[in-house]
């Protein structure tokens, strides 16, 4: 169940800055520019770039993209990483929680950094898809909310702890990855901190706790939840191999939409959640795009690919498509599984009014904002899909 530059043309020199997400791991700050220097198509000469942010939170080191780095960009890389707006701006960190862990407790610190536990935003992501299927099979089938609320707590520890288990994974895909880039060096694995038989082992006990949670479910369910693991497995996989990782990501995140309904009806109904899960694909691309657009600089050095940077200039349009699909979904789910008017308000309606604001607004250039709007759909926008489910079973199944 379970987080190319440019084209080279005539020379110019572009003066780049961005802002810093508000969000990272302790560091000083300081202002950030970016340098970029190009040649014509023959040669892309060095790019230096100074990046003050470290894995949550900015810090002062740099980083400098070269040639070699930067080698074979994807041909429609330019405007939105060669031409900022936004001028740079030092942001205060602060502190994690895990630095106020006690003494004694120093020793389980890399692995709880491991699971990001510190950094909720993944597990409400992770979460809520679970919790929409949940409480429409509920509405669906006239359950008492004894029913919900319990797969709803079990769904919740389930979200946390393979989405823990989702982060390890990805770091021991790319430790090596992470070592040449500021804002992923400091993360255990990558730092030497935990050694890779070491996050194996932690790993084994993250699968062995979400198995536990995953018992509690009918045996379709146990099935059913056990075949997403590939999806967990191949996502760190896939930014290696294609622009398009978002799409693995936006399948992996949103495969709750089937767990839920079968954990509460015994079996899947695929006609109302597979336009739910396909409108969730959509959901976790667009915001997953957002978020791409704070590590396009460092994505290039690292060699990662995104659709940030497969969509540099066409970030919005192409979010705006998502999100009309989205909600487009959510509309066809509530006619086939009945919805009433509530839904339709609320999951529906203040759904696509606050994606509307977020899509027109959300800076690029900006960390900062770019982070804010990502954390904004697991804070607002997947409760406001269940708000208006739970406000449907509410009118439907406990006031009659």
């Amino acid at each position: 169940m379970i987080p190319s530059l440019a084209r080279c043309s005539s020379n110019r020199t572009i003066q780049q800055s961005f802002f810093i997400p508000s969000f990272r791991r302790p560091f000083p700050s300081s202002s950030s520019s970016t340098s970029i220097l190009r040649s014509p198509a023959s040669s892309l000469r060095p790019i230096s770039t100074t990046r003050p942010y470290s894995d949550i939170n900015p810090s002062t080191s740099a980083t400098k993209i070269t040639q070699k780095d930067a080698s074979k960009p994807h041909p429609s890389v330019s405007a939105e990483i060669i031409h900022p707006t936004s001028p740079s701006i030092a942001i205060n960190s602060p502190k994690s929680i895990l630095d106020k862990l006690p003494k004694w407790a120093a020793p389980a610190r890399p692995y709880l950094a491991l699971t990001r536990i510190d950094k909720p935003i993944g597990s409400l992501l992770l979460f809520w898809p679970c919790t929409w299927s949940i409480t429409m099979a509920s509405t669906a089938l006239h359950l008492p909310p004894t029913v919900p609320l319990f797969y709803i707590s079990l769904f919740g520890l389930g979200a946390l702890i393979m989405r823990g288990a989702g982060c390890t994974i990805n770091d021991m895909w790319d430790a090596k990855m992470d070592a040449k880039v500021d804002r992923t060096k400091s993360r255990p694995i990558a730092a030497g901190d935990v050694t890779q038989s070491q996050a194996l082992s932690f790993l084994g006990l993250q699968l062995s706790a979400g198995l536990a949670v995953l018992t509690q479910l009918n045996w379709y369910s146990i099935v059913l939840g056990a075949s997403s693991l590939s999806l967990v497995v191949l996502y760190p996989f896939m930014k290696r191999i294609t622009y398009y990782p978002q799409v693995v990501f936006g399948m992996t995140f949103n495969w709750g939409v089937f767990l839920g309904w079968s954990a509460v009806a015994g079996v899947t109904d695929w006609t109302i959640t597979a336009p739910l899960y396909l409108g969730g694909i959509a959901w976790g691309i667009a915001y997953d795009l957002i978020y791409a657009h704070q590590d396009k600089l460092d994505d290039v050095k690292a060699g990662v690919k995104s659709m940030a940077l497969r969509f540099p200039d066409n970030s919005r349009t192409v979010i705006s498509v998502l999100n009309t699909t989205f909600v487009s979904m959510l509309a066809l789910t509530g006619h086939l599984a009945g919805m009433g008017p509530l839904y339709y308000l609320i999951s529906c309606g203040g759904t696509a009014l606050h994606l509307a604001w977020q899509t027109i607004t959300v800076n690029f250039d900006s960390r900062e904002d770019c982070w804010n709007k990502f954390c904004s759909n697991g804070y607002i926008t997947g409760p406001l899909v269940w708000l208006g489910i739970a406000a449907n079973y509410v009118q439907t199944v406990l006031l009659i």
